[in-house]
């Protein structure tokens, strides 16, 4: 299993201090063992009962363990406003949307996706040019088209406040103007194909962030409450930013 030992040493310095804070005295796992517990789990997407069996706990431990982490993780991650004070000092920001997979069943309609044809929530997420996670939203329910995710969310209006150029794909089509997105149609004249052409080397780094976030596998179907989702999104942007 590849981790990177920044996010391990960063991750366990937090749940140290978290166990100071709340004057723990003993705990069943060690800072560094729990720390490794929770990588593996957003890594590999294990499940509590295989990772208790790993680490020789039981699953209740394993279920307090990686919940308090996960706690611990999503409460450091920046928030929307933080996010576009970063943004400021960037020549451009840009914008995607995924959808990741749940396990739900057909009669669960607000989180099937018409475009994907299956169940997941709607994350949005920012990126600076060269791809690097700036903030990620709270998760919405799949039937959520993207653009109506961005508004709900402040993105396009905070984005506009804030005077800074965003590249997106054609799914947030009218917009406005801060969020600048491809030419739709098939027959289009040369230089909007040009210019489709550019938007799309610049869009492509945003799509290679999206391919690190889908590639723990924990997010490629998700088994948990839909509430927890927003919070396991948040932990990987923060242990990601901690391991670059």
């Amino acid at each position: 299993m590849d981790l990177s030992t920044r996010a391990l040493q960063y991750l366990a310095g937090r749940l140290r201090a978290r166990r100071r804070a709340i004057g723990t005295r003993w705990r069943r796992l060690p800072v560094g063992n729990q720390a490794l517990l929770v990588l593996a789990h957003l890594r590999c997407g294990d499940t509590y009962a295989q990772l208790a069996t790993g680490f020789r706990i039981g699953t209740a431990t394993v279920y307090r363990s990686i919940r308090e982490a996960i706690d611990v993780l999503a409460a450091l991650a920046p928030t929307l406003d933080e996010a576009m004070k970063t943004v400021r000092t960037k020549a451009f920001a840009i914008l995607d949307g995924t959808l990741l997979p749940i396990d739900r069943i057909a009669a669960d309609t607000p989180y099937c996706s018409g475009k994907h044809k299956r169940h997941g929530m709607n994350v949005q997420i920012l990126t600076d040019p060269f791809g690097r996670f700036l903030w990620a939203s709270p998760a919405l329910p799949g039937s959520t088209h993207d653009l109506t995710a961005a508004r709900t969310h402040g993105i396009v209006d905070a984005l506009a406040e804030a005077g800074v150029k965003c590249w997106a794909d054609k799914e947030y089509q009218g917009a406005g103007r801060p969020v600048r997105v491809p030419f739709r149609g098939r027959r289009l004249k040369r230089w909007m194909r040009l210019h489709n052409s550019s938007h799309a080397k610049i869009r492509c780094l945003g799509e290679q962030a999206m391919a690190t976030l889908k590639g723990r596998r924990l997010l490629r179907k998700l088994r948990c409450s839909t509430n927890r989702i927003t919070d396991i999104v948040k932990a990987v942007v923060v242990l990601q930013h901690a391991s670059t």
